[in-house]
């Protein structure tokens, strides 16, 4: 245990059951709180799409199987990435070259960026490598 770190912060607590809870690693919000800091705002940017990462699709779908990268799912038709090559099923590997692994990787670059920023994907699918840009949207 550390002293006086913040190390997550609470997202929800099950009243009915004793101690249960979850929260959000801090590492995934420390680009937020420095965007409030410099600019008293933050507006989240989004690429519009649903996903999973490896950890969590082989119990949706156990004949999915991929090293790294997120797994899309959805795509929303008013979002960033529609309308751009993206397809359902395919599997963003790394956002403007930092490697995907886990969904809180994606959450944690975009945090960093505007919404109207341009990023590129790069996406596998079917074991073909191909990049994408899109321009952020507003969540």
């Amino acid at each position: 245990m550390r002293s006086g770190e913040v190390i997550g912060i609470n997202t929800v607590k099950i009243k009915d059951a004793e101690g249960i809870g979850f929260a959000i690693p801090i590492n995934i919000v420390k680009p937020i709180i420095e965007k409030i800091t410099k600019t008293g705002k933050f507006t989240e940017a989004s690429i519009g799409i649903y996903a999973y990462d490896k950890e969590v699709i082989q119990y949706l779908d156990e004949d999915l199987k991929f090293d790294s990268g997120i797994y899309v799912v959805s795509i929303n038709k008013t979002g960033a990435s529609y309308g751009k090559g993206l397809l359902i099923g395919d599997v963003i590997t790394k956002i403007d070259n930092v490697t995907l692994n886990k969904m809180n990787d994606l959450r944690r670059y975009i945090y960093t960026k505007e919404v109207g920023d341009e990023v590129v994907l790069t996406i596998d699918r079917k074991g073909k490598l191909f990049e994408i840009k899109v321009s952020l949207g507003r969540k």
